[in-house]
């Protein structure tokens, strides 16, 4: 895993799948059967031609009993949030823009656009102002994620608004998925990974 920094791989070389063994080989194999098929679908790539992980996927092999257990949460998330798809990308662009890890923007604004977001909404995530074009619930949602994201601090404003909006339980929903992705784009920039096109 180790190598010099260029190109995918930002900081770390692209793992080749037959140079890993165990859990990282059975990391590597779950994620391309899995996210890398999702991310195909979306209109991203998370692996190479040649199948080298990419993006976040890359850098999980260097722990995969952690990233096993974190794959499982971002899948628990998705699979049991009250938020809608469009509102979940909102958030997540959002967080990417505070963070500005290009792999992340890259990827979520296909997943945006995929969801039903218009590109004029998508860019202006991503340039990190807030879209007129979003619906209330939508615009609640990127001030809470934006807030927890670039001063950590939420007032009673802001929370009263969410809370009438989503209830406390989708305040907590919001608040997981900026979370979760604080994480991944925490390691997108201390391995300083690009997007497929900007390396």
């Amino acid at each position: 895993m180790s190598g010099p920094a260029h190109g995918l791989g930002g900081r770390l070389a692209l793992a080749d799948r037959v140079a890993v063994d165990g859990a990282a080989r059975e990391l590597f194999d779950d994620i391309t059967t899995t996210a890398v098929k999702w991310a195909r679908r979306s209109g991203f790539a998370a692996a190479t031609v040649d199948g080298r992980l990419i993006g976040p996927f890359n850098p999980s092999l260097l722990n995969p009993g952690m990233s096993a257990a974190f794959l499982k949460l971002q899948a628990a998330e998705q699979h049991c949030t009250s938020l809608d798809e469009r509102t979940r990308q909102v958030v997540i662009l959002t967080v990417g823009s505070v963070w500005r890890a290009p792999y992340e923007l890259y990827a979520h604004s296909a997943v945006a656009l995929h969801a039903g977001l218009s590109e004029s909404v998508i860019a202006e995530l991503v340039a990190g102002t807030e879209p007129e074009a979003l619906t209330d619930e939508q615009r609640t949602a990127h001030r809470l994620a934006r807030a927890l994201s670039a001063t950590h601090h939420v007032d009673d404003a802001l929370y009263d608004q969410a809370s009438q909006r989503f209830g406390p339980a989708g305040v907590f929903d919001i608040t997981m998925l900026t979370g979760i992705y604080h994480t991944v784009c925490g390691i997108l920039n201390a391995f300083a990974i690009p997007a497929p096109d900007h390396h």
